[in-house]
């Protein structure tokens, strides 16, 4: 108890750099429902995971995930029940980044889509993943 009395400033250095080794794996465990690109992969082929895309339509047309379906963000909740009427298939959200997509996963869930995940990173993972992409 002395020494750690005596050294408070280690101990305290040493508690600090503690937590920020364990931030980046408590920060992931809070986005759940987030897929890597090889995730996704295997969501598509195993448990025939539905892809939307969340970006505009000009967007889309530039490139996209092989039979993903565009819905963009602001008509996901007027439009999401039409493209993807099962609610128990699983639901990959894309976007560019990732960004779009989480506001997009909280909409699904709202509408009862309890399986949507997130490609984590968007296009750009996918794309670094050197994964195809498909042009309308």
């Amino acid at each position: 108890m002395k020494f750690l009395l005596d050294n408070w400033m280690l101990v305290a250095v040493a508690l600090a750099s503690g937590g920020m080794l364990l931030w980046p794996l408590l920060a992931n465990g809070a986005r759940a429902g987030s897929l890597t690109a090889n995730g996704a992969v295997q969501r598509i082929n195993h448990d025939k995971a539905v892809v939307v895309d969340v970006r505009e339509a000009d967007e889309f047309a530039t490139g996209h995930l092989g039979g993903a379906k565009n819905v963009p963000l602001g008509q996901l909740e007027e439009k999401l029940g039409g493209v993807v009427k099962n609610k128990s298939l699983p639901l990959i959200l894309v976007c560019a980044t990732g960004a779009r997509a989480n506001r997009a996963m909280a909409v699904a869930k709202k509408l009862g889509y309890a399986q949507a995940e997130v490609l984590s990173g968007g296009l750009k993972a996918w794309k670094e993943a050197n994964l195809p992409l498909e042009k309308s």
